[in-house]
């Protein structure tokens, strides 16, 4: 019994498995997570917030990262 890698898109690994002389007892598919291209820019930046980092009593919503200012000395 030998192994192979069979690398491509799902036809072509079929093909190739299809083409293998000799009986396939078993295989091995790693599969990739259709990514959620649909997702909002709320959404993204939603699941990124457990990640940020925060000083303690800072502003950062939209208006107070554009307004006009000065910058609090710490």
């Amino acid at each position: 019994m030998s192994a192979q890698i069979l690398r491509g898109s799902k036809q072509e690994i079929a093909q190739s498995v299809a083409q293998i002389p000799g009986e396939v007892r078993e295989a091995i598919v790693f599969v990739e997570e259709p990514s959620d291209l649909a997702a909002s820019p709320q959404e993204f930046f939603a699941s990124m917030e457990p990640f940020a980092a925060h000083a303690g009593g800072a502003d950062y919503s939209r208006e107070a990262l554009y307004r006009v200012g000065q910058v609090p000395r710490t």
